[in-house]
């Protein structure tokens, strides 16, 4: 039926008990209902009057947030506010627009009892909603809520986590996240340079050297993905530098042995032993600077590539090497 603008189209009550509140209108109003939808729905006809109503449960249209009182809705000229507004957020809402006549159920679950009626869905829950018209500056409003702070900053916030969660050792949830934002952002260098170091760490090489793989070519020199193409490298290169006891024992008899010694920075270095294997590099470098060629130093610099230039132990080795270089 069509309404006049700005004339009362549909109202609806809400109450906790359904049964109760129909008994009570049909006895004082006259009232008649017949059920539509899920169970405890009913439309309601006023005799002598065009407006139907709704009665239903008391439910929750915003999660949380317990619908209270009657509603009301007013017939409007168009709603070309809210697909205005929807075009203008560039592409983050999509609107769709669905005739309740013909899908009476979905109507009912969603607790639309007026038109028109919007619901904004997000991760295939619904979020957040309004019924009847509103002015457009409103609708700009209720759209910058539903897309909140923009796919940036939440993948910004689950990296974090995911990081958070690496670092209480619950290795699991923070494979889950990298995952979920690898799925939604495959680009997402960082998260790719995460996860795959996760999965290096944990044994799965093949696997994080196809994660690796799928980082688009431009972003194949950002830092964190050097990081760990270098700190996959170095290990290795450790790993086949046999068993460090061997070159602990040779150290024992020649403390001058440096290749052992530069062999065993590399095998604790694979084992997350950072500082103990800056600290045989800087031996070396003290003892002599022109072993192999600078081959020290240059295998430290790998290391700080590998650690993160950021890293505690890169920060005291660094303070170390400019001492021993400039004393």
């Amino acid at each position: 039926m069509d309404f006049p603008p700005n004339t009362v189209a549909h109202f609806a009550i809400n109450a906790d008990d359904v049964e109760k509140s129909r008994a009570f209108y049909a006895r004082v109003f006259g009232w008649k209902f017949a059920a539509w939808g899920p169970p405890g729905f009913y439309q309601i006809e006023a005799k002598g009057s065009p407006v139907f109503g709704a009665l239903q449960g008391r439910r929750e249209l915003v999660r949380g947030q317990r619908t209270v009182g009657f509603e009301c809705t007013f017939a409007v000229a168009s709603i070309d506010a809210t697909e205005k507004a929807v075009k203008a957020a560039g592409g983050k809402v999509k609107l769709v627009k669905m005739n309740i006549d013909d899908h009476p159920s979905i109507a009912g679950q969603l607790g639309i009892q007026s038109i028109p009626a919007v619901i904004a869905f997000k991760n295939g829950q619904p979020v957040d909603g309004f019924m009847g018209a509103i002015p457009e500056s409103q609708i700009t409003e209720f759209l910058k809520r539903v897309i909140g702070k923009g796919a940036g900053a939440e993948i910004a916030e689950a990296l974090a986590a995911a990081a958070e969660a690496r670092t209480a050792g619950d290795a699991q949830t923070a494979a889950d996240i990298y995952s979920a934002v690898l799925e939604q952002a495959p680009d997402d260098a960082d998260a790719a340079a995460a996860f795959a170091d996760l999965l290096f760490e944990a044994g799965d090489q093949d696997t994080a050297r196809a994660v690796l793989g799928r980082i688009p070519a431009d972003k194949e020199n950002l830092p964190a993905v050097v990081a760990v193409r270098a700190r996959m490298k170095l290990a290795e290169e450790a790993a086949a530098l046999g068993n460090p006891a061997e070159l602990e024992a040779r150290l024992a008899r020649d403390p001058k042995d440096h290749e052992a010694r530069f062999d065993l920075a590399a095998i604790q270095n694979a084992l997350g032993k950072r500082a103990e294997a800056a600290d045989n590099l800087l031996a070396i470098i003290k003892a002599d600077r022109t072993w192999n060629e600078d081959g020290a130093r240059s295998q430290l610099l790998k290391f700080f590539e590998a650690w993160g230039m950021t890293d505690e132990a890169t920060l005291a080795a660094r303070r170390k090497l400019s001492s021993l270089l400039f004393s």
